[in-house]
């Protein structure tokens, strides 16, 4: 794993833009072809959705020319693994702001799905979504859960969220598709087929 570097930690667009940027991006996956891995995720949801659909793709092509071996992004992986559930009607619990989660919206109508319900929180830094508890996330959860919805999806690589998969699907009665859940997804399906994983929700169970 590599950490790229980090400009300034903070959900607002200007910021994201520079997170994700090209020469931020290809460093990190310069170190990471040292260590030669058969695929690489760019593990970070809002600085890849504020690009769009097109600039997403355009890193992930980066990241696999600099790293020499297929890459992905979380915000990709939450696409593909809607149509991989077969999933179209979701709702999304954002910690963002609210002007940096509508570019999320707009990423995922762009990707063929409806988004029914979507509440923002206007958490500011990533260091701070990341001091919230496990029962803070299954509020926001289910706050953000609408009856049209299939999913509920939960963009921020920064929430702690893969221990509790199973216990934020229980409290809403459907899937919940995390950024680190469907990062780690990505990152196993760009090898082959995804094993079943027990306590990492819908997406890894036997629908293969």
């Amino acid at each position: 794993m590599v950490i790229t570097s980090v400009g300034e930690d903070a959900h607002r667009v200007d910021a994201l833009l520079d997170l994700g940027s090209d020469e931020r991006l290809a460093d990190g996956a310069a170190q990471l072809a040292a260590e030669k891995p058969d695929a690489v995720m760019w593990a970070c949801t809002s600085g890849s959705f504020v690009f769009g659909p097109q600039g997403a793709q355009d890193q992930a092509a980066a990241v696999a020319a600099a790293a020499g071996v297929p890459a992905s992004s979380t915000s990709i992986a939450f696409v593909d693994a809607l149509r991989h559930l077969g999933i179209r009607r979701v709702a999304v619990a954002a910690s963002y702001p609210d002007d940096v989660a509508q570019h999320f919206v707009a990423f995922l109508t762009a990707g063929g799905a409806e988004v029914v319900s979507m509440g923002s929180h206007g958490i500011y830094t990533a260091a701070e979504v990341g001091t919230l508890t496990p029962d803070q996330v299954v509020a926001m959860v289910v706050a953000a859960d609408h009856p049209d919805a299939e999913a509920v999806l939960v963009p921020d690589t920064a929430m702690h969220t893969l221990a509790i998969v199973d216990k934020l699907e229980a409290a809403v009665g459907k899937p919940v598709l995390t950024a680190n859940q469907v990062t780690v997804w990505k990152g196993l399906a760009l090898l082959g087929p995804v094993p079943s994983l027990p306590g990492l929700g819908t997406l890894f169970g036997d629908r293969q």
